[in-house]
Parts: C-alpha cells; sequence; structure tokens
C-alpha cells in the first residue's frame, strides 16, 4: 500500500503561536524515528470505525479500539506501514465498539497481552472471547491513573456503560495533553465539564463522529482545544453546529475522511501533525 503525505504541520508551542509547512512525498513505509522523550499517536483513516495507535520510544505500542466493521484488512496493512510487530495492550472505549473477531485477530497477531475496558464490556469479552488466560482483561472506572510507558500516563475522567457512554481519558506526555472522548451524553458532559483537570488540551478526539448534541458549545468551550480530530463513519455525518464551535474556538480540524491517517509526534517542547492519505488507484 502506498501513502501520499498530503500535509506536514509543525507546531512551535511558543507564546508567538505555532507556523505551518506543507509537503508532498510518495513512501512506502513510516519510521517515526522516536527517540527517549518522544512519543507518536495516530488516528488511523479507515473506512469505517477508530483506531488510535500510541507508540513509546522503546517500542511500546498500545492500540485504542479495532475499527469497524471488516476493516481489518485495512487496519493490519496500516499496523505494517507503521512497522509495528507487537501491540501490549488494547483499550476497547465502548460495548458497541466490541468486534470480537477483529479483537482475536489483533490479539493473534501482535501477541497482546492486555484488554483495559468499561466493566459492561469487561463482561462481553470474558463471555464471548476466545483468548486464552495469558491475556488480562481490566476494567478501568473514573479516577483510575496509570503510567503507560516512561513520560506518558493515562486518567480516566469518566468510565459509563449507559447509552453513548464509555471511557473518557486524558493522556499526559510531558507537559502536553490529549483527550479521547468517547462519550456523548448529558451525563458524561456534566460530570466532565465539572472536572478541573479537563484543561490545557492539546489534541481531542471527538466523540461519536460529532453527531448532533454529541456535545455542546459550552463543553467545547471549555476544554478549548488547539487540534480536533474527527474519525470516519460509513453512516454518520458530523453536525455542522458542532464544527461551526469548534471552529469559533480557533481549533484545527482533521477529518480522517478528508486528511486519511493522522499521526501527532511529540517531544519534549514541541509536537508535529502529520496527514497521510492512500493514493487513488490509477
Amino acid at each position: 500500500m502506498r501513502i501520499l503525505i498530503i500535509a506536514v504541520i509543525f507546531f512551535q508551542l511558543t507564546a508567538s503561536g505555532w507556523a505551518s509547512s506543507t509537503t508532498t512525498k510518495n513512501i512506502e513505509n513510516i519510521n517515526l524515528n522516536l527517540k527517549d522523550h518522544e512519543m507518536a499517536v495516530t488516528f488511523f483513516g479507515l473506512s469505517n470505525g477508530e483506531v488510535t495507535l500510541i507508540q513509546g520510544p522503546n517500542g511500546e505500542n498500545i492500540l485504542v479500539n479495532v475499527g469497524g466493521k471488516d476493516t481489518l484488512d485495512e487496519l493490519k496493512k496500516l499496523l505494517t506501514l507503521y512497522k509495528i510487530q507487537q501491540i501490549q495492550s488494547i483499550i476497547m472505549t465502548k460495548s458497541d465498539n466490541l468486534t470480537f473477531d477483529s479483537i482475536n485477530q489483533i490479539i493473534s497477531s501482535y501477541n497482546v497481552k492486555e484488554i483495559f475496558t468499561t466493566p459492561q464490556s469487561l463482561t462481553q469479552l470474558n463471555g464471548s472471547m476466545s483468548i486464552g488466560n495469558e491475556v488480562k482483561i481490566a476494567a478501568w472506572e473514573a479516577g483510575m491513573k496509570s503510567e503507560l510507558f516512561p513520560d506518558l500516563s493515562i486518567e480516566v475522567l469518566f468510565s459509563g456503560d449507559g447509552k453513548n457512554e464509555g471511557l473518557d481519558f486524558t493522556l499526559n506526555f510531558l507537559k502536553h495533553r490529549l483527550f479521547l472522548m468517547n462519550s456523548s451524553s448529558h451525563r458524561a458532559e456534566e460530570i466532565l465539564l465539572n472536572n478541573k483537570n479537563l484543561v490545557n488540551i492539546n489534541i481531542f478526539k471527538i466523540p461519536n463522529w460529532a453527531k448532533e448534541d454529541s456535545i455542546s458549545e459550552r463543553f467545547i468551550q471549555y476544554i478549548n482545544p488547539q487540534i480536533s480530530i474527527l474519525f470516519e463513519s460509513e453512516n454518520h455525518q458530523p453536525d455542522p453546529d458542532i464544527i461551526n464551535d469548534l471552529q469559533d474556538t480557533w481549533s484545527e480540524i482533521l477529518f480522517t475522511k478528508k486528511h486519511g491517517t493522522i499521526t501527532v509526534k511529540f517531544t519534549e517542547a514541541n509536537y508535529e501533525v502529520f496527514t497521510f492519505k492512500k493514493e487513488k488507484s490509477k
């Protein structure tokens, strides 16, 4: 699979703001050359569904979700492109993301050791998976904090099993903060609005395909993200009001449908954003 780099945006996190540049280049594989005190987060541009890859400098790889229906082959090609041979953990954020066949195949192909999810999803996984005792499955509750690998920690801000609820968490890497939001219920939003730790967000993963009423203007203004990521869905279109609300905060919005796979590479002081889109067949 060949990849076309559509844009490279370099963000210099200084008081003067950020600068950007653009390049176009054909590549056969992607090597981020992560060094100590660096990490990368990639939002894969699948035809449907969500997958986020978290990479550390010492070969640490964590997968958040495994994509939508019939996207496993796409995912495996992208993992090969990024030279991923092992995945230590999978984080499944919602019960309706549980594509059991894909999870089993990822576990088998990439030697996964741990799965983390909500309490309801834990029950479903234990009852439906064909995995052995070598894979640990655990539920994460709100307030859980853990170090994923050196310099990177996770904090679960909300863990719900109601309608339109799941795991909402921040990734904290040195002075950088990412918020991966997966709940879109009013209950979840009210709880999150009262969380004093939900500030200074660099990267915001938008929940529920930005469908109507997924998030409020008040919430968007509260987190005030620098960059917002929206995954593609076969069945849903983003609400124009939500897009406008994000633009009103001067958030840069990146769509996997438009931009393809989106990689954010972090160093101690800065971060770079790369977008990679599959070339169209000639």
